[in-house]
Protein backbone atom coordinates (compact mmCIF):
# COMPACT_ATOMS: atom_id res chain seq x y z
CA UNK A 1 0.00 0.00 0.00
CA UNK A 2 2.55 2.50 0.51
CA UNK A 3 4.44 1.67 -2.08
CA UNK A 4 1.34 2.23 -3.78
CA UNK A 5 0.77 5.53 -2.30
CA UNK A 6 4.81 6.79 -3.70
CA UNK A 7 4.05 6.07 -7.22
CA UNK A 8 0.73 7.92 -6.74
CA UNK A 9 2.49 10.79 -5.64
CA UNK A 10 4.78 10.99 -8.72
CA UNK A 11 1.07 10.75 -10.92
CA UNK A 12 -1.02 12.88 -9.19
CA UNK A 13 -1.24 16.73 -10.57
CA UNK A 14 -1.71 19.26 -8.15
CA UNK A 15 -5.04 20.79 -9.53
CA UNK A 16 -5.37 24.63 -8.24
CA UNK A 17 -8.91 24.05 -7.10
CA UNK A 18 -10.25 27.90 -7.47
CA UNK A 19 -8.28 28.44 -4.32
CA UNK A 20 -8.96 32.26 -4.19
CA UNK A 21 -7.86 34.73 -0.84
CA UNK A 22 -9.56 33.96 1.93
CA UNK A 23 -10.82 31.27 3.36
CA UNK A 24 -11.96 28.03 0.47
CA UNK A 25 -12.06 24.75 1.95
CA UNK A 26 -11.97 21.67 -0.72
CA UNK A 27 -13.58 18.23 0.26
CA UNK A 28 -12.82 15.49 -1.74
CA UNK A 29 -15.65 12.84 -2.00
CA UNK A 30 -16.26 9.56 -3.73
CA UNK A 31 -18.49 10.53 -6.12
CA UNK A 32 -20.57 13.40 -7.76
CA UNK A 33 -23.87 14.53 -6.56
CA UNK A 34 -27.19 13.27 -8.56
CA UNK A 35 -28.78 16.24 -7.89
CA UNK A 36 -29.62 19.42 -5.48
CA UNK A 37 -33.35 19.38 -5.00
CA UNK A 38 -33.33 18.02 -1.45
CA UNK A 39 -37.28 16.54 -2.32
CA UNK A 40 -35.87 14.96 -5.06
CA UNK A 41 -32.81 13.18 -4.42
CA UNK A 42 -31.99 10.29 -2.12
CA UNK A 43 -28.42 9.55 -1.92
CA UNK A 44 -25.49 10.67 0.26
CA UNK A 45 -23.41 12.58 -2.06
CA UNK A 46 -26.26 15.13 -2.81
CA UNK A 47 -27.75 15.22 1.02
CA UNK A 48 -23.69 16.32 1.42
CA UNK A 49 -24.17 19.65 -0.35
CA UNK A 50 -27.83 20.03 0.62
CA UNK A 51 -27.12 20.46 4.00
CA UNK A 52 -24.95 23.64 3.73
CA UNK A 53 -27.61 25.17 1.21
CA UNK A 54 -31.23 24.37 2.72
CA UNK A 55 -32.75 24.21 5.80
CA UNK A 56 -35.58 22.65 7.69
CA UNK A 57 -38.18 23.72 10.00
CA UNK A 58 -36.69 21.99 12.91
CA UNK A 59 -33.20 20.48 13.11
CA UNK A 60 -30.24 18.80 15.22
CA UNK A 61 -28.23 19.51 17.89
CA UNK A 62 -24.03 18.71 16.72
CA UNK A 63 -23.57 15.39 17.21
CA UNK A 64 -26.73 14.13 18.44
CA UNK A 65 -30.07 13.81 17.10
CA UNK A 66 -32.54 15.65 19.81
CA UNK A 67 -34.03 18.12 18.30
CA UNK A 68 -33.86 21.80 18.25
CA UNK A 69 -35.19 25.24 16.58
CA UNK A 70 -34.39 25.36 12.68
CA UNK A 71 -36.22 27.78 10.33
CA UNK A 72 -39.12 27.52 13.15
CA UNK A 73 -38.43 29.38 16.50
CA UNK A 74 -41.11 27.27 17.89
CA UNK A 75 -43.93 24.46 17.65
CA UNK A 76 -46.66 23.00 19.48
CA UNK A 77 -48.78 19.72 19.57
CA UNK A 78 -52.72 19.36 19.89
CA UNK A 79 -53.55 17.11 22.68
CA UNK A 80 -54.82 14.16 20.68
CA UNK A 81 -50.99 14.91 18.85
CA UNK A 82 -52.76 15.03 15.19
CA UNK A 83 -51.82 19.35 14.65
CA UNK A 84 -48.58 20.61 15.06
CA UNK A 85 -48.15 24.54 14.68
CA UNK A 86 -45.22 25.75 13.86
CA UNK A 87 -44.06 29.39 14.47
CA UNK A 88 -41.40 30.79 11.63
CA UNK A 89 -38.31 32.76 12.14
CA UNK A 90 -38.76 36.45 10.94
CA UNK A 91 -35.95 38.33 8.45
CA UNK A 92 -34.89 35.46 6.94
CA UNK A 93 -34.18 35.19 2.85
CA UNK A 94 -33.67 32.86 0.64
CA UNK A 95 -30.23 33.06 -1.48
CA UNK A 96 -31.89 34.67 -4.43
CA UNK A 97 -33.30 37.52 -2.61
CA UNK A 98 -37.26 36.57 -1.70
CA UNK A 99 -38.30 36.37 2.09
CA UNK A 100 -38.75 33.52 3.94
CA UNK A 101 -42.39 33.09 4.55
CA UNK A 102 -45.03 30.60 5.30
CA UNK A 103 -46.06 30.44 1.75
CA UNK A 104 -42.55 29.21 1.01
CA UNK A 105 -42.96 26.27 3.29
CA UNK A 106 -46.58 25.61 2.38
CA UNK A 107 -44.87 25.53 -1.03
CA UNK A 108 -41.99 23.27 -0.16
CA UNK A 109 -44.19 20.53 1.06
CA UNK A 110 -47.35 20.16 -0.46
CA UNK A 111 -45.79 20.20 -4.15
CA UNK A 112 -44.51 16.40 -2.35
CA UNK A 113 -47.67 14.97 -2.35
CA UNK A 114 -50.64 17.43 -3.52
CA UNK A 115 -51.53 16.53 -7.05
CA UNK A 116 -52.75 19.89 -7.43
CA UNK A 117 -50.25 21.26 -6.62
CA UNK A 118 -48.41 23.07 -10.03
CA UNK A 119 -44.98 21.48 -9.02
CA UNK A 120 -45.88 18.06 -7.74
CA UNK A 121 -45.28 15.96 -11.56
CA UNK A 122 -42.08 16.99 -12.11
CA UNK A 123 -39.88 14.67 -13.90
CA UNK A 124 -38.33 12.47 -10.90
CA UNK A 125 -40.72 11.07 -7.93
CA UNK A 126 -40.70 12.63 -4.45
CA UNK A 127 -39.47 9.00 -2.84
CA UNK A 128 -38.52 10.11 0.06
CA UNK A 129 -41.67 11.83 1.36
CA UNK A 130 -43.42 8.35 0.01
CA UNK A 131 -40.83 6.13 1.34
CA UNK A 132 -41.60 7.65 4.64
CA UNK A 133 -45.70 7.35 4.10
CA UNK A 134 -45.73 11.06 4.44
CA UNK A 135 -48.76 10.98 2.17
CA UNK A 136 -50.79 8.29 4.32
CA UNK A 137 -49.49 10.86 8.00
CA UNK A 138 -49.97 14.33 6.40
CA UNK A 139 -53.53 15.74 5.67
CA UNK A 140 -52.88 19.23 5.33
CA UNK A 141 -50.61 21.82 5.57
CA UNK A 142 -51.91 25.40 5.25
CA UNK A 143 -50.91 28.87 6.05
CA UNK A 144 -52.52 30.99 9.46
CA UNK A 145 -50.41 34.18 9.16
CA UNK A 146 -47.48 35.05 6.93
CA UNK A 147 -45.14 33.53 9.97
CA UNK A 148 -47.35 30.67 11.16
CA UNK A 149 -48.26 27.13 9.97
CA UNK A 150 -50.06 24.32 10.82
CA UNK A 151 -50.09 20.68 9.95
CA UNK A 152 -52.44 18.17 10.29
CA UNK A 153 -51.92 14.79 10.26
CA UNK A 154 -54.58 11.84 9.08
CA UNK A 155 -53.16 9.63 12.32
CA UNK A 156 -50.46 10.33 15.28
CA UNK A 157 -47.10 9.53 14.04
CA UNK A 158 -44.60 9.65 16.87
CA UNK A 159 -41.75 10.40 14.16
CA UNK A 160 -42.96 12.78 12.57
CA UNK A 161 -41.47 15.87 14.10
CA UNK A 162 -37.69 14.16 13.40
CA UNK A 163 -38.89 13.07 10.11
CA UNK A 164 -39.20 17.25 9.66
CA UNK A 165 -35.53 17.75 10.19
CA UNK A 166 -34.69 15.14 7.48
CA UNK A 167 -33.15 16.85 4.03
CA UNK A 168 -36.71 16.14 1.77
CA UNK A 169 -38.76 18.22 4.06
CA UNK A 170 -35.88 21.47 3.31
CA UNK A 171 -37.81 24.38 2.86
CA UNK A 172 -36.68 25.74 -1.06
CA UNK A 173 -37.28 29.23 -2.86
CA UNK A 174 -40.76 28.62 -4.84
CA UNK A 175 -39.49 31.53 -6.83
CA UNK A 176 -36.56 29.28 -8.06
CA UNK A 177 -38.70 26.22 -8.35
CA UNK A 178 -40.71 28.23 -10.67
CA UNK A 179 -37.71 29.76 -12.76
CA UNK A 180 -36.24 26.56 -13.05
CA UNK A 181 -39.07 23.62 -13.31
CA UNK A 182 -37.04 20.40 -13.87
CA UNK A 183 -33.90 22.29 -14.00
CA UNK A 184 -34.19 23.17 -10.94
CA UNK A 185 -32.04 20.31 -9.17
CA UNK A 186 -29.02 22.14 -10.77
CA UNK A 187 -29.80 25.51 -9.66
CA UNK A 188 -30.82 24.82 -5.96
CA UNK A 189 -31.92 28.35 -3.66
CA UNK A 190 -32.56 27.37 0.02
CA UNK A 191 -31.96 30.04 3.19
CA UNK A 192 -29.26 27.63 4.17
CA UNK A 193 -25.34 29.44 5.23
CA UNK A 194 -23.71 28.46 2.07
CA UNK A 195 -25.43 29.17 -1.56
CA UNK A 196 -25.00 27.57 -5.17
CA UNK A 197 -21.93 29.17 -7.03
CA UNK A 198 -21.22 26.56 -9.93
CA UNK A 199 -21.37 22.81 -11.07
CA UNK A 200 -18.66 21.21 -13.07
CA UNK A 201 -20.46 17.68 -13.57
CA UNK A 202 -18.49 14.69 -12.10
CA UNK A 203 -15.84 17.06 -11.09
CA UNK A 204 -16.86 19.67 -8.54
CA UNK A 205 -19.61 21.58 -7.05
CA UNK A 206 -19.43 25.41 -5.52
CA UNK A 207 -20.60 27.12 -2.93
CA UNK A 208 -19.73 30.73 -1.27
CA UNK A 209 -20.61 31.76 1.73
CA UNK A 210 -24.44 33.14 2.49
CA UNK A 211 -23.79 36.92 3.38
CA UNK A 212 -27.63 37.51 4.35
CA UNK A 213 -27.43 34.17 6.37
CA UNK A 214 -29.99 34.80 9.52
CA UNK A 215 -27.74 33.36 11.97
CA UNK A 216 -24.10 32.66 12.61
CA UNK A 217 -22.26 33.74 9.39
CA UNK A 218 -20.80 30.75 7.81
CA UNK A 219 -16.55 30.85 8.28
CA UNK A 220 -15.01 29.78 5.18
CA UNK A 221 -15.34 31.69 2.10
CA UNK A 222 -15.83 29.18 -0.72
CA UNK A 223 -16.97 25.57 -0.14
CA UNK A 224 -16.11 23.23 -2.86
CA UNK A 225 -17.31 19.45 -3.10
CA UNK A 226 -14.46 17.57 -5.57
CA UNK A 227 -15.32 14.10 -6.94
CA UNK A 228 -12.41 11.97 -6.49
CA UNK A 229 -13.62 8.17 -7.11
CA UNK A 230 -10.02 6.78 -6.84
CA UNK A 231 -9.65 6.06 -2.85
CA UNK A 232 -5.76 6.33 -3.35
CA UNK A 233 -5.86 9.31 -5.48
CA UNK A 234 -8.56 11.20 -3.24
CA UNK A 235 -5.67 10.07 0.04
CA UNK A 236 -2.69 11.53 -1.77
CA UNK A 237 -4.62 14.74 -2.83
CA UNK A 238 -5.23 14.86 0.94
CA UNK A 239 -1.44 14.28 1.72
CA UNK A 240 -0.20 17.03 -0.74
CA UNK A 241 -2.76 19.76 0.04
CA UNK A 242 -4.89 19.44 -3.20
CA UNK A 243 -7.91 18.75 -0.93
CA UNK A 244 -8.46 19.74 2.86
CA UNK A 245 -10.85 16.93 3.66
CA UNK A 246 -12.00 13.31 2.62
CA UNK A 247 -14.88 10.89 4.17
CA UNK A 248 -15.41 7.08 3.32
CA UNK A 249 -11.70 5.98 4.23
CA UNK A 250 -10.39 3.14 3.23
CA UNK A 251 -9.03 1.06 6.14
CA UNK A 252 -5.65 0.75 4.69
CA UNK A 253 -5.40 4.60 5.19
CA UNK A 254 -5.85 4.84 8.53
CA UNK A 255 -2.84 4.05 9.89
CA UNK A 256 -1.34 6.75 7.34
CA UNK A 257 -3.24 9.58 7.97
CA UNK A 258 -2.04 9.14 11.93
CA UNK A 259 1.16 8.84 11.17
CA UNK A 260 1.12 12.25 9.19
CA UNK A 261 1.40 15.33 11.95
CA UNK A 262 -0.63 17.29 9.59
CA UNK A 263 -3.58 15.50 8.99
CA UNK A 264 -5.94 14.74 11.26
CA UNK A 265 -8.63 11.49 11.64
CA UNK A 266 -12.32 11.69 13.10
CA UNK A 267 -14.01 8.38 13.48
CA UNK A 268 -16.79 7.50 15.47
CA UNK A 269 -19.52 4.40 15.98
CA UNK A 270 -21.51 4.65 12.52
CA UNK A 271 -25.23 4.55 12.91
CA UNK A 272 -25.82 2.98 9.23
CA UNK A 273 -26.08 -0.38 7.98
CA UNK A 274 -24.39 -1.82 4.72
CA UNK A 275 -26.33 -4.81 3.40
CA UNK A 276 -27.07 -7.51 0.71
CA UNK A 277 -30.72 -7.05 -0.84
CA UNK A 278 -32.25 -10.34 -2.78
CA UNK A 279 -35.25 -9.01 -4.94
CA UNK A 280 -38.05 -11.56 -3.88
CA UNK A 281 -39.75 -10.32 -7.44
CA UNK A 282 -36.97 -12.53 -8.91
CA UNK A 283 -36.77 -16.13 -8.54
CA UNK A 284 -35.38 -18.49 -6.86
CA UNK A 285 -35.23 -15.16 -3.94
CA UNK A 286 -39.18 -15.64 -3.82
CA UNK A 287 -38.22 -19.01 -1.50
CA UNK A 288 -37.35 -18.33 1.85
CA UNK A 289 -34.87 -21.22 2.18
CA UNK A 290 -32.74 -19.96 -0.92
CA UNK A 291 -32.74 -16.08 1.01
CA UNK A 292 -31.79 -18.46 4.19
CA UNK A 293 -28.96 -20.44 2.28
CA UNK A 294 -27.61 -17.17 1.16
CA UNK A 295 -27.32 -15.83 4.41
CA UNK A 296 -25.57 -18.91 5.79
CA UNK A 297 -22.78 -18.64 2.68
CA UNK A 298 -21.51 -15.39 3.53
CA UNK A 299 -18.48 -15.19 5.63
CA UNK A 300 -19.48 -11.30 7.38
CA UNK A 301 -16.36 -12.15 9.71
CA UNK A 302 -13.83 -12.05 7.34
CA UNK A 303 -14.95 -9.38 5.38
CA UNK A 304 -15.05 -6.92 8.89
CA UNK A 305 -11.28 -8.68 9.25
CA UNK A 306 -9.35 -8.63 5.81
CA UNK A 307 -11.57 -5.12 3.92
CA UNK A 308 -12.73 -2.76 7.33
CA UNK A 309 -9.63 -4.21 9.40
CA UNK A 310 -11.88 -3.43 12.13
CA UNK A 311 -13.14 -0.56 11.64
CA UNK A 312 -17.20 -2.02 11.54
CA UNK A 313 -19.02 -4.58 12.86
CA UNK A 314 -20.48 -8.21 11.51
CA UNK A 315 -24.42 -7.21 10.85
CA UNK A 316 -27.39 -9.05 12.73
CA UNK A 317 -30.14 -6.84 12.34
CA UNK A 318 -31.25 -4.07 9.96
CA UNK A 319 -30.75 -1.26 12.48
CA UNK A 320 -27.28 -0.80 13.81
CA UNK A 321 -26.55 -0.66 17.95
CA UNK A 322 -26.40 2.73 18.27
CA UNK A 323 -30.33 2.84 17.58
CA UNK A 324 -33.01 2.28 20.26
CA UNK A 325 -35.23 -0.75 20.46
CA UNK A 326 -32.55 -3.10 18.85
CA UNK A 327 -32.54 -7.01 19.24
CA UNK A 328 -29.87 -8.04 21.20
CA UNK A 329 -31.22 -11.47 21.27
CA UNK A 330 -31.51 -12.46 17.56
CA UNK A 331 -28.05 -14.22 17.05
CA UNK A 332 -27.83 -14.20 13.76
CA UNK A 333 -27.09 -16.51 10.72
CA UNK A 334 -24.15 -17.95 11.19
CA UNK A 335 -21.52 -18.72 8.68
CA UNK A 336 -22.39 -22.55 7.53
CA UNK A 337 -21.21 -23.12 3.92
CA UNK A 338 -22.91 -27.18 4.83
CA UNK A 339 -26.16 -25.52 5.94
CA UNK A 340 -26.41 -23.31 2.98
CA UNK A 341 -26.04 -26.22 0.82
CA UNK A 342 -28.52 -28.18 2.37
CA UNK A 343 -31.27 -25.44 2.67
CA UNK A 344 -30.36 -24.90 -1.47
CA UNK A 345 -30.69 -28.69 -1.88
CA UNK A 346 -34.42 -28.13 0.34
CA UNK A 347 -35.01 -25.58 -2.21
CA UNK A 348 -35.20 -27.42 -5.53
CA UNK A 349 -31.63 -26.28 -6.49
CA UNK A 350 -28.46 -28.98 -4.87
CA UNK A 351 -25.95 -27.96 -7.62
CA UNK A 352 -26.97 -24.14 -6.74
CA UNK A 353 -27.74 -21.76 -9.60
CA UNK A 354 -26.38 -18.80 -11.48
CA UNK A 355 -27.38 -15.20 -10.69
CA UNK A 356 -26.08 -11.53 -10.91
CA UNK A 357 -24.47 -9.94 -8.18
CA UNK A 358 -24.87 -5.73 -8.64
CA UNK A 359 -22.52 -3.50 -6.85
CA UNK A 360 -21.69 0.18 -6.05
CA UNK A 361 -19.22 2.34 -8.25
CA UNK A 362 -18.42 4.26 -5.61
CA UNK A 363 -17.38 4.10 -1.81
CA UNK A 364 -19.62 4.77 0.96
CA UNK A 365 -19.56 5.26 4.44
CA UNK A 366 -21.02 1.59 5.17
CA UNK A 367 -18.61 0.44 2.95
CA UNK A 368 -15.71 2.04 1.63
CA UNK A 369 -14.67 -0.95 -1.16
CA UNK A 370 -17.73 -2.12 -2.45
CA UNK A 371 -16.22 -4.23 -5.59
CA UNK A 372 -13.95 -5.98 -3.25
CA UNK A 373 -16.50 -6.85 -0.71
CA UNK A 374 -18.89 -7.83 -3.92
CA UNK A 375 -15.69 -10.06 -5.13
CA UNK A 376 -15.90 -11.22 -1.48
CA UNK A 377 -18.98 -12.14 -1.26
CA UNK A 378 -18.85 -13.94 -4.72
CA UNK A 379 -16.04 -16.28 -3.80
CA UNK A 380 -18.30 -17.29 -1.11
CA UNK A 381 -21.83 -17.99 -2.93
CA UNK A 382 -19.53 -19.87 -5.49
CA UNK A 383 -18.57 -22.82 -2.51
CA UNK A 384 -21.81 -23.62 -2.13
CA UNK A 385 -22.85 -23.75 -5.61
CA UNK A 386 -24.66 -20.33 -6.53
CA UNK A 387 -22.37 -18.63 -9.26
CA UNK A 388 -22.77 -14.70 -9.10
CA UNK A 389 -21.99 -12.17 -12.12
CA UNK A 390 -20.97 -8.74 -10.56
CA UNK A 391 -22.37 -6.11 -12.07
CA UNK A 392 -22.30 -2.38 -12.10
CA UNK A 393 -23.20 0.69 -13.13
CA UNK A 394 -22.77 4.77 -13.28
CA UNK A 395 -23.52 5.90 -9.26
CA UNK A 396 -26.85 7.50 -9.98
CA UNK A 397 -27.37 5.09 -12.88
CA UNK A 398 -27.24 2.16 -10.26
CA UNK A 399 -29.76 3.51 -7.94
CA UNK A 400 -32.44 4.21 -10.79
CA UNK A 401 -32.31 0.46 -11.58
CA UNK A 402 -31.78 -1.04 -8.45
CA UNK A 403 -34.78 1.09 -7.57
CA UNK A 404 -36.52 -0.23 -10.52
CA UNK A 405 -35.64 -3.52 -9.33
CA UNK A 406 -33.92 -4.63 -12.08
CA UNK A 407 -31.26 -6.94 -10.06
CA UNK A 408 -31.02 -10.12 -8.45
CA UNK A 409 -29.13 -9.39 -5.82
CA UNK A 410 -27.65 -5.42 -4.95
CA UNK A 411 -25.60 -3.83 -2.18
CA UNK A 412 -26.65 -1.20 -0.40
CA UNK A 413 -26.62 0.65 2.63
CA UNK A 414 -28.03 3.70 5.00
CA UNK A 415 -27.21 5.64 7.15
CA UNK A 416 -29.89 6.96 9.83
CA UNK A 417 -31.59 9.93 9.17
CA UNK A 418 -33.12 10.90 12.27
CA UNK A 419 -31.97 8.05 15.10
CA UNK A 420 -35.50 6.38 15.14
CA UNK A 421 -36.13 2.83 13.98
CA UNK A 422 -38.97 3.84 11.92
CA UNK A 423 -36.42 4.95 9.82
CA UNK A 424 -34.76 2.07 9.03
CA UNK A 425 -37.46 -0.80 9.57
CA UNK A 426 -40.39 1.68 7.36
CA UNK A 427 -38.50 2.74 4.52
CA UNK A 428 -36.42 0.13 4.01
CA UNK A 429 -38.31 -3.17 4.45
CA UNK A 430 -42.19 -2.07 4.43
CA UNK A 431 -44.36 -3.08 1.73
CA UNK A 432 -45.47 0.51 1.08
CA UNK A 433 -41.81 1.19 0.20
CA UNK A 434 -41.54 -1.27 -2.86
CA UNK A 435 -43.65 1.36 -4.71
CA UNK A 436 -41.62 2.52 -7.66
CA UNK A 437 -38.89 4.04 -7.58
CA UNK A 438 -38.53 1.40 -4.03
CA UNK A 439 -36.20 2.21 -1.41
CA UNK A 440 -37.43 -1.34 -0.47
CA UNK A 441 -34.99 -3.13 -3.11
CA UNK A 442 -35.77 -6.51 -1.52
CA UNK A 443 -38.94 -5.85 -2.77
CA UNK A 444 -40.33 -7.76 0.62
CA UNK A 445 -43.62 -7.15 0.91
CA UNK A 446 -45.24 -8.82 4.72
CA UNK A 447 -48.57 -7.78 6.14
CA UNK A 448 -47.61 -9.00 9.57
CA UNK A 449 -44.14 -6.70 9.87
CA UNK A 450 -46.30 -4.07 8.19
CA UNK A 451 -49.22 -3.82 10.69
CA UNK A 452 -46.34 -3.30 13.50
CA UNK A 453 -44.48 -1.10 11.92
CA UNK A 454 -47.86 1.28 11.78
CA UNK A 455 -48.92 0.41 15.16
CA UNK A 456 -45.57 1.21 16.47
CA UNK A 457 -45.48 4.82 14.23
CA UNK A 458 -49.37 5.54 15.93
CA UNK A 459 -47.51 4.92 19.58
CA UNK A 460 -46.72 7.56 21.55
CA UNK A 461 -45.12 5.46 24.89
CA UNK A 462 -41.26 4.42 23.80
CA UNK A 463 -41.28 1.07 25.61
CA UNK A 464 -44.56 -0.22 23.41
CA UNK A 465 -42.70 1.25 20.76
CA UNK A 466 -39.47 -1.04 21.41
CA UNK A 467 -41.15 -4.06 21.70
CA UNK A 468 -42.76 -3.20 18.68
CA UNK A 469 -39.84 -3.01 17.09
CA UNK A 470 -38.11 -5.85 18.41
CA UNK A 471 -41.36 -7.83 17.07
CA UNK A 472 -40.48 -6.97 13.48
CA UNK A 473 -36.72 -7.55 13.82
CA UNK A 474 -37.92 -11.01 14.72
CA UNK A 475 -39.88 -11.16 11.60
CA UNK A 476 -36.95 -9.71 9.32
CA UNK A 477 -34.39 -12.60 10.60
CA UNK A 478 -37.33 -15.23 10.01
CA UNK A 479 -37.90 -14.25 6.00
CA UNK A 480 -34.96 -12.83 5.54
CA UNK A 481 -35.28 -10.18 2.72
CA UNK A 482 -31.43 -9.33 3.22
CA UNK A 483 -28.25 -10.14 4.76
CA UNK A 484 -27.32 -7.65 6.92
CA UNK A 485 -23.70 -7.27 6.03
CA UNK A 486 -21.85 -4.62 8.63
CA UNK A 487 -22.12 -1.67 10.45
CA UNK A 488 -19.45 0.86 9.67
CA UNK A 489 -17.63 3.37 11.89
CA UNK A 490 -18.25 6.80 10.44
CA UNK A 491 -14.68 8.53 9.61
CA UNK A 492 -13.37 11.55 7.81
CA UNK A 493 -9.72 13.32 7.29
CA UNK A 494 -8.62 16.66 7.37
CA UNK A 495 -5.66 18.79 7.14
CA UNK A 496 -5.04 20.09 11.05
CA UNK A 497 -5.24 23.59 10.17
CA UNK A 498 -9.05 22.48 9.71
CA UNK A 499 -11.25 23.43 13.19
CA UNK A 500 -14.76 23.04 13.95
CA UNK A 501 -15.80 20.28 12.02
CA UNK A 502 -17.76 17.90 13.99
CA UNK A 503 -19.05 14.48 12.93
CA UNK A 504 -22.76 13.71 13.50
CA UNK A 505 -24.51 10.72 13.71
CA UNK A 506 -26.89 11.31 11.07
CA UNK A 507 -23.82 11.38 8.69
CA UNK A 508 -25.30 15.00 7.53
CA UNK A 509 -22.02 17.24 6.21
CA UNK A 510 -22.10 20.43 8.35
CA UNK A 511 -19.51 23.51 7.46
CA UNK A 512 -20.84 26.64 8.74
CA UNK A 513 -18.72 26.60 11.98
CA UNK A 514 -15.77 25.44 10.20
CA UNK A 515 -12.85 27.29 9.74
CA UNK A 516 -9.07 27.01 8.34
CA UNK A 517 -6.41 28.46 11.02
CA UNK A 518 -2.98 29.27 9.92
CA UNK A 519 0.12 26.97 11.40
Amino acid sequence: MRLRLLILVGLVWMVACDQQQGQVLVYGRGGDSVGLDPALENDGESFKVCDNIYETLVTFEEERTDLIPGLAESWSVSEDRMTWTFHLRKGVQFHDGTPFTADAVVFSLARQFRPDHPFHKVEGAYQYWNSMSMTEIVKTIRKVDDFTVEISLKRPNAPFLSNLAMNFCAIVSPTAVEKWGNDYARHPVGTGPFRFVLWIKDDRIVLEKNPEYWGEKAKLDRLIFRSIPENSVRLIELIQGAIDGMDNLVPDFISTIQEIPKLQLLSQEGMNVGYLAMNMDKQPFHLRKVRQAVNHAINKQSLVDNLYQGGASPAVNPIPPTIWSYHEGIEGYAYDPEKARQLLAEAGFPTGFKTTLWAMPVPRPYMPQPLKIAQAIQADLKGVGIEAEIVTFEWGTYLDKVQRGQHDMALLGWTGDNGDPDNFLYVLLDKSATALPASNIAFYRSEELHEILVEAQREVDVDRRTELYRNAQEIIFRDAPWVPLVHAAQTAAFQSKVKGYKLHPTGSKWFHRVEIVKE
